[in-house]
């Protein structure tokens, strides 16, 4: 049986962008003055979110749509919600 390893499984995944509707939103406000974890930079395991200039911000594209950023965030500092229909990820091994 051939196995693959689960970076080998990501790499085939493909990505359907809706350009002009990012589903992800950070509010840097409340990011700059209330979170003090910044968890999203630590939890995504797509690497989604980076620090640029002293402000989190997001390269939704690359989004694995998995929520995890969401669930970590202590100040509901994200605006996260699922692509629309027939955009986002699609997954090719489950």
């Amino acid at each position: 049986m051939n196995h693959m390893s689960v970076p080998e499984k990501l790499s085939i995944n493909k990505y359907e962008l809706d350009d002009g509707h990012p589903h992800i939103e950070v509010h840097t406000e409340i990011c700059n003055t209330i979170c003090k974890t910044k968890a999203c930079l630590f939890v995504c395991p797509a690497n989604v979110y980076s620090e640029q200039e002293g402000k989190i911000v997001a390269d939704w594209a690359g989004c694995l749509e998995c929520g995890t950023c969401r669930a970590a965030c202590p100040t509901d500092a994200l605006q996260w919600e699922y692509p629309r229909g027939g955009f986002g990820v699609i997954y090719r091994y489950g």
